[in-house]
């Protein structure tokens, strides 16, 4: 199974930055697809932001133009610059890795999120 690690939550206050990290443990195939998701308490699981192998990217309406979603391929490394932060970024935000869909060996894997709390 793998394992998606994430680093960089953190508390901060409003109007901060933050970056985000995301990495698989040991060495392993280049995912197609890897991205970033977020809840908050009481809330669904949301899209932040998603971005391919090839460089396409894809934002969820209330971080464009604040988050930036970036990729090294070589390391198989996601990373999501927060920028403007606000309370309501609050949440747990998971990584996501997800691709070979009509191959037979389709993938979805997930992080075990990380805390970013946005509070003056």
């Amino acid at each position: 199974q793998v394992q998606l690690e994430e680093s960089g939550g953190g508390l901060v206050q409003p109007g901060g930055s933050l970056r985000l990290s995301c990495a698989p443990s040991g060495s392993i195939f280049s995912f197609y697809a890897m991205g970033w998701y977020r809840q908050a308490p009481g809330k669904q699981r949301e899209l932040v932001a998603v971005i391919t192998k090839r460089g396409t990217t894809n934002y969820g309406g209330s971080v464009k133009g604040r988050f930036t979603i970036s990729r090294d391929n070589a390391k198989n490394t996601v990373y999501l610059q927060m920028n403007s932060l606000k309370p309501e970024d609050t949440a747990v935000y998971y990584c996501n890795a997800m691709g070979g869909w009509g191959t037979g060996d389709e993938y979805d894997y997930w992080g075990q999120g990380t805390q970013v709390t946005v509070s003056s």
